[in-house]
This record gives C-alpha cells, structure tokens and sequence, in this order.
C-alpha cells in the first residue's frame, strides 16, 4: 500500500517490484495539485486498487493464506513445578548470608537446589530490607 509518492521516488519502485512478484498494490488517491500525491494517482492510472479505507485493505487480504499464526507458549503460563519458597526456606537462604558479598551461585551450590527458588527467596529478602544485591552477581545481608 502506498500512501503518498512523487512520480519518481522509492515507494514506487517497491510498488512495481511488488507488483512484478504478483502481490497487490493499493494506493490511497490525493489531489492532483499536490505533488506527493502524483505518484500514488499514477500507480491508480495503471491498475492499483484504491485504498480509502481498512475495508479496501482487508478486502486485499481476503484470500490471503499467508503466515497463520502459531501457538504461542511464551503467553501460557508455564508448567515449572515450581512454589513460592516458604518461610522457612527463606530464613535458611537468609542465614546463608553474611555482611560480606557472596556470590548468588554460590548460594544455590549451598543450598543444593534448583536455582529458581533461591533467587525468589533472596529477591524477597532484598525487598524486605534484609539482602542486598551488588554488582558482579554477589549478595550480602544488611
């Protein structure tokens, strides 16, 4: 679809190359005193479909097979088998620490567990004031 072009620029030539390649062309029409509208009534003059509105656009795409979308499983909640840590844990996470930076890996090593639920409990002990995290991936409590 072309919306505005002067007789000689580059959206019609990517408009002929379309056209070459079998796809539609539309074109929303403009004055004839304006010259960015020239281009647009010329590729009308030669067979493009007047493009008014979304109508003419989805009327375009009717028969469109194209790309279906796929299955996205990014947007559904994943199975990961995984809780919110308890108090308990949180409190062992939390005697893990100590006023001097350890690393977050290091943690987890002692902890003996997936990683996802001692980063949760360290992220919550860092909002309730009680760790603090640094750079270089290391936490200390406070």
């Amino acid at each position: 679809m072309v919306v505005e072009a002067e007789l000689r620029s580059g959206s019609l030539i990517t408009a002929r190359i379309g056209a070459e390649q079998g796809r539609d062309v539309l074109a929303v029409p403009g004055s004839p005193l304006d010259p960015r509208a020239k281009g647009c009534n010329d590729l009308i003059r030669q067979g493009a479909a007047i493009c008014e509105n979304v109508d003419d656009v989805l009327r375009a795409l009717e028969g469109f097979g194209g790309f279906q979308a796929t299955a996205t499983p990014w947007l559904a909640e994943p199975d990961t088998g995984f809780d919110p840590p308890t108090d308990a844990f949180r409190e062992h996470v939390a005697g893990l620490l100590s006023p001097t930076p350890v690393s977050r890996d290091d943690i987890i090593r002692a902890v003996g567990g997936p990683a996802a639920p001692v980063l949760a409990a360290l992220a919550e002990l860092e909002l309730a004031g009680r760790a603090e995290f640094n750079p270089g991936g290391t936490v200390a409590a406070t």
